[in-house]
């Protein structure tokens, strides 16, 4: 097993499939050594998490999980795209974006879901760059959305 798929299992996680688009888009785009991800939504067997905004609907807790849940999805569709998750060599740039009511300020504590798995998951080559970013909608009403940026090795 790869070491990437080791890790995931010794966390206690697995990938699911890849999410399919929901839109007129394509999961992911090599370009070079770089690996660009669609936003993920938290899919899980085919429905999202929750729905909502943040913290009128969906708890701060809740939607940390969702942004997991995001960064799983998201490391499904770079298997896909790439045949073998060790080919990345670093986690550059994670772009997520909360649904929330107005003054709302805590989308950095719903962001570090995202994070903190990623970092759990490759370890130092897993810190990177980051937005979060408040928003007054997300597709299909979900409460977090999930993008990526990988360096892919040579």
């Amino acid at each position: 097993m790869s070491p990437i798929l080791d890790r995931l299992s010794t966390l206690g996680l697995s990938l699911p499939e890849a999410p399919k688009p929901v839109a007129a888009y394509v999961p992911a785009v090599l370009a070079d050594r770089l690996l660009f991800v669609s936003g993920q939504l938290p899919f899980r067997d085919g429905a999202l998490m929750a729905t909502g905004r943040v913290p009128a609907d969906v708890t701060i807790e809740a939607a940390t999980s969702c942004a997991r849940q995001c960064v799983l999805n998201g490391l499904a569709v770079a298997a896909d795209a790439l045949g073998d998750l060790d080919r990345v060599e670093r986690v550059v740039r994670v772009g997520c974006f909360v649904a929330c009511e107005p003054g709302f300020g805590d989308q950095p504590k719903v962001a570090n879901g995202a994070s903190e798995l990623l970092q759990e998951i490759f370890g130092e080559s897993g810190r990177h760059a980051r937005a979060a970013v408040g928003s007054v909608a997300l597709p299909l009403n979900a409460p977090i959305e999930v993008e990526f940026l990988f360096k892919i090795a040579g």
